[in-house]
């Protein structure tokens, strides 16, 4: 899906009605697809490929919710969004969920009049540094007197600080609006050390001019949990991006993929049958204002959860992450979804 920038076209749905107050489902089918907010560019999560395509694992999210909605994941728009603008984008109606890298924290869910429906990846802050031009960093504890880049707007700013404040180590902060210049500011040596989440550090480093030169520190200084998120006041519609993410991961725990999802519609297992829409008198999809096999169209458009991060940022792509605490709970993982009947 080509990148496009819809921002009159959004403009003039969210001042249609109160966005808190409107019935985004519907406002999303009469559309006929979805606006979802995306980063600027973030390999592995969030980025244009070299025909303009957007790829990664939050794009995938997005077109999950799309093939719940409609049937077809195609049926996405990216508006692509700075850290310091997100919250006003979805809160405003420019977009209608947020599929960010955004941390669910106290102050996000209380005082911006949106909501975290269900965390999709578990993260932690780390350092990442040159390790050319200081060969004898290994640990963050070594990084006194040093210049460290971050964006502005992220839980990273806070985090940094306050982990250097605790630590009372000395360092001079460096803080960017939009990530290409931040990535620039580090790749051209600014900056001595790069702080940010664990996985958008292993993403940059690939984009950086000579990746092996950079080390991430194994030093983890904060709780990141990645949610969804969409604007408070609309229940249905936090309810279908909820059970998009809760579908991903039930299908993934019962081997239920992209390539096997016909096959498994004649499960004989009832909880399969009834995920898949295929029991007789099941109310699963039209509780949620979509179609009754809408897992079956989600599974067909992205495949399950373990498919979109090994495809994205795990063993088959060049990030090269370890599903780790991302791993299902049946797997030692922190994720578990509520059973879908």
């Amino acid at each position: 899906m080509k990148s496009v920038l819809l921002l009159g076209a959004a403009i003039t749905f969210a001042l249609a009605g109160n966005p808190a107050s409107a019935d985004t489902l519907q406002t999303v089918k009469d559309r006929g697809f979805l606006l979802c907010g995306v980063s600027t560019g973030n390999p592995g999560f969030s980025a244009p490929n070299d025909k303009g395509d957007w790829k990664g694992f939050d794009v995938d999210l997005c077109h999950a919710i799309a093939a719940a909605v409609f049937g077809d994941g195609s049926k996405v728009k990216y508006v692509p969004l700075t850290s310091k603008v997100r919250f006003t984008a979805l809160s405003s109606g420019e977009v209608d969920v947020l599929a960010r890298q955004t941390t669910w924290t106290s102050s996000r869910d209380t005082s911006l009049g949106l909501i975290f429906p269900a965390i999709y990846f578990y993260d932690g802050q780390g350092f990442m540094v040159n390790s050319k031009n200081l060969p004898d960093v290994k640990s963050a504890k070594d990084l006194s007197g040093a210049t460290v880049c971050t964006l502005t707007g992220t839980t990273a700013e806070l985090n940094m600080s306050d982990w250097f404040r605790a630590n009372k180590i000395e360092f001079t902060p460096l803080v960017f609006e939009k990530l290409e210049e931040l990535n620039a500011a580090y790749d051209s040596g600014r900056c001595d050390v790069y702080t940010d989440d664990m996985s958008q550090l292993y993403g940059i480093r690939l984009t950086l001019s000579s990746p092996p030169d950079h080390a991430v520190l194994p030093e983890v200084i904060s709780k990141e949990p990645y949610s969804l998120g969409v604007r408070q006041g609309d229940d249905k519609w936090m309810n279908v991006v909820k059970w998009t993410n809760f579908a991903l991961l039930d299908a993934e725990e019962y081997d239920i993929t992209q390539a096997n999802v016909e096959e498994m519609k004649g499960s004989s297992n009832p909880d399969i049958k009834r995920m898949l829409g295929q029991e007789e008198g099941t109310t699963i999809g039209s509780d949620l204002g979509v179609a009754n096999d809408y897992v079956v169209n989600i599974l067909k458009a992205v495949g399950n959860y373990g498919e979109i991060f090994e495809r994205n940022i795990g063993k088959d792509s060049p990030v090269k992450m370890e599903r780790g605490r991302n791993a299902l709970w049946t797997n030692g993982g922190l994720l578990y979804a509520p059973p879908i009947r």
